[in-house]
Order: C-alpha cells, then structure tokens, then sequence
C-alpha cells in the first residue's frame, strides 16, 4: 500500500506539470484550430534563457527571464507565421509548427553541445515526509503552482471579457468577428498564455527531481508527453488537460514500477489510443470538433 501511495503522489506531481503543458495546447487549439507543434521547443527556449541567465539574474530574475521569453517567442511565431498564413488549411499550419520546433530546438540543442545541465531551484532536492511516504519539495510546488495557475485561467475563461471573447471565438471565429471581437488579439494573447504556461512547465521539468534528461532534447520530449494529456482530455477541453494531464503522470508512475521504466512512456500512448477508440473527441471534448 505504502508504494502505491507514493507512486500516486509522484504520478501526481508529474501529472501537474503536464497538464500546465496540455493546457498550453488546449488554449492554442481553441483559440485558432491549430494544433502546436512547436510547444515542446517554447519549453526547451525558457529552460534555455533561464540557464544561461542564471548565474547574472539568480534563479529567480532568470526564471522570470525564460518564461517571459518562450511568451515573446510564441507571439512572434503567431504574428510572423500562423497569422499570415490564417487561411490555410489546419493540416499545414500544423505541419508548419513541426518545422519550427525542429529550428528552434536542434539550435539550442547545438548551443548546449554535449552539455546537459539541470535547473536547480530553491526547492530542488528537499523532501517532505509523511508517515512511510516521501514527497519531493518540487512535486509539492508543482502541484501548488499549476493548482494556482489552472484556477486562475479557469476563472478568466469564465468571468473576464478575454475569456469571453476566447469562448466566443471557439465557438464561432466567424460570428465572434461580427459581434465585434478581434480575432487576432484573441488568437495572439493565447500563444503568449501558452509560451507562459511552457516556461512555467520546464522550471520542473528540467530538474533532478522530476527526471534524469536535464535540458536536453529529452526535456523536449518529456514535453511532448503532454500532448497526449491533451489529446485524452479532449483538445477543446480546459478541464480535459487537467484530468488527461494527472492521467498521464499516474500512467507513467504505475507503468513504470508495475511493469517496466521502457514501458512507461508507451503506457501513455496506448491509454490515449484506447480512449480515441472509444471516445474520438476525448473524454471531455466536443464531438463536432475537427481533428488534425
């Protein structure tokens, strides 16, 4: 019992941290029908710009740095790019974000070299212990910062004007246009919230406590695994990335003891082949939603 307990709590932890990731894709999607490909290297730029400004700002003033940065670094992917191509078909905008996530990503992987350094928070490495039940001091601020996170976005979907024009928008580009809102600052303010969201996630990702990759293309991929979280959830789903999110990270714990660490990370692909069968839309999305 002891090891399921704290199999569930590190599951937990992990399973925060992806779905601040699924999140990202979610608002993306929402906001303009892309599916984002390039979500994986806003992580991989924010834990970058937050080492290398580490040693001059502090952990503190380089966070801010790196998270702001994959914010900006989204915004002008979205003006630059998916804005001036709006009218194309989702598909290659899709296929559009894979070509800049692997430029962005293979060069920040050539600035590191053979490097693989780890981000090292003030929390990193403490451990809070109840009963026979460990938990790392980074999985309780995980899950403390994106319940404050998630809450506070799900409270702005539903109360404020720019969540309003966001359901507005998902529902209707077309009719939302008409009734006045704009479409391009709804669509730019949800990349920057995503770029955000990812500089946020990589503050754990890249640490000792929540993985052995470091910054390195396994963060990148680490990333990805939120992709299914999404996908579970259902793209269309705020509340679906939080819960494909914690089943993602309670898959790989479980998978990962019960049968093998190699087989932990398929574990998650199989759960979201599975859930596709049976629910096409996701566990939470809409069934009139197109697919990429």
């Amino acid at each position: 019992m002891t090891t399921f307990l704290q199999l569930t709590v590190n599951g937990a932890g992990r399973g925060a941290v992806y779905a601040l990731l699924a999140l990202g894709f979610v608002i993306i999607f929402r906001a303009t029908g892309v599916v984002n490909f390039a979500h994986g290297s806003f992580v991989f730029l924010g834990g970058y710009v937050t080492y290398v400004a580490s040693d001059s700002l502090g952990f503190a003033g380089a966070a801010a740095l790196g998270v702001a940065t994959a914010a900006i670094g989204a915004l002008l992917i979205e003006r630059f790019l998916i804005a001036r191509t709006r009218l194309a078909d989702p598909i290659s905008l899709a296929l559009l974000t894979i070509g800049v996530d692997v430029i962005i990503t293979e060069d920040i992987a050539r600035r590191l070299g053979t490097e693989t350094p780890f981000l090292s928070p003030p929390f990193a490495g403490d451990v809070v212990r109840i009963g026979d039940v460990t938990i790392l001091s980074g999985q309780l601020v995980a899950i403390a910062v994106s319940a404050v996170l998630i809450g506070t976005l799900l409270l702005a979907f539903r109360y404020t004007g720019w969540g309003l024009s966001m359901r507005a928008q998902a529902e209707n580009r077309e009719a939302a246009s008409l009734m006045g809102i704009r479409n391009s600052q709804v669509t730019a303010s949800a990349w920057v919230v995503a770029g955000a969201l990812a500089g946020i996630a990589v503050l754990f990702l890249a640490t000792q406590d929540f993985s052995g990759a470091g910054l390195s293309r396994g963060t990148h991929a680490l990333a990805l695994v939120a992709f299914p979280a999404a996908i579970i959830g259902g793209l269309d789903s705020v509340g679906g990335a939080v819960f494909g999110g914690l089943v993602v990270g309670l898959t790989e714990a479980y998978a990962a003891q019960y049968i093998s660490f190699d087989f932990s990370k398929s574990a998650v692909y199989l759960v979201m082949l599975v859930i596709l069968v049976a629910v096409p839309s996701g566990l939470f999305g809409s069934k009139d939603v197109n697919r990429v």
